[in-house]
Parts: structure tokens; sequence; C-alpha cells
């Protein structure tokens, strides 16, 4: 962990707020007051930009088409309630899925490239899984 807390000292890390009003003293710390300036260093040529922990933004970047990857951790665990990842007003894309994992308490985790035009589909696997193939034969058996 020291590590981890060493690399996010020493990054450049953007802030974005509309009214200015927070804390940018911190090491490293750029304060981005709208989209378009966001949009701007995305332009640029540099490192990826990682969001973490703003619905709002995010939103704000899916529907100024500002989203090229996603990471998202699917937690096992249902609130009853809480914010939409995909709002109303996102800019409709396609993803794919280019790696995933499952952690060891059960946390999904997927990693999404953009993958141009929208493809309707179906939902079915490319292959029957095992349990599927024997239930698929039971029920040919019995009829």
């Amino acid at each position: 962990m020291a590590a981890f807390a060493k690399l996010f000292k020493e990054i450049k890390k953007y802030v974005v707020s509309r009214s200015g009003g927070v804390d940018t003293s911190w090491q490293g710390s750029v304060l981005l007051r709208d989209i378009a300036d966001v949009k701007r260093l995305r332009d640029d040529d540099g490192p990826n930009l990682v969001t973490q922990g703003s619905t709002e933004l995010v939103h704000a970047l899916l529907a100024t088409d500002l989203v090229d990857a996603m990471t998202i951790f699917t937690v096992p665990l249902v609130l009853g309630g809480g914010k939409k990842l995909f709002a109303d007003g996102s800019a409709p894309h396609a993803y794919t899925l280019t790696t995933s994992r499952v952690s060891s308490t059960g946390i999904m985790i997927g990693h999404y490239e953009r993958d141009g035009e929208i493809k309707i589909g179906g939902t079915a696997l490319d292959s029957p899984s095992e349990r599927e193939i024997a239930r698929q034969e039971r029920m040919k058996r019995e009829g």
C-alpha cells in the first residue's frame, strides 16, 4: 500500500469543479472548471485519465461522448436504491469486454473498451456450458 500512496502523491491529479471551491493545495492537483477542460485534456497527448467516486462527472462524460474505456466493479450487494451509472442522456456507444476477473470476495471487475457501432443481437452464449448441454440432453430423453 505504501507504493500506491507514493505513486498517488507523485502523479498529477485533476479535480473537476464547476464552483472551484475545492482545495487544490495537494501536491500535483490541477483544477478543471468544466467538461470543455476535460475534453481539451483528453485530446492532448498524455496518460489515460481515471475518474473515481463522482457519478455526476461520469454522467457528464458519458453525455458528451468522452468515455473511451470503463472498468466496472460489480459488488454483490443490494441496497435497494442508489445512483445509476448510465443516466438518461448518455451518448449511445458499444463497448466490448477486454478483460475480467472476480476478486476473492466475489467482486466482478470488467474492463470495457469502445467498440464502434452499436450491434443489436441476442444474449445467447457462444457455446453452452457443460451443465446446459446436460440439461438439453435430459430434456430430449424425457421428451
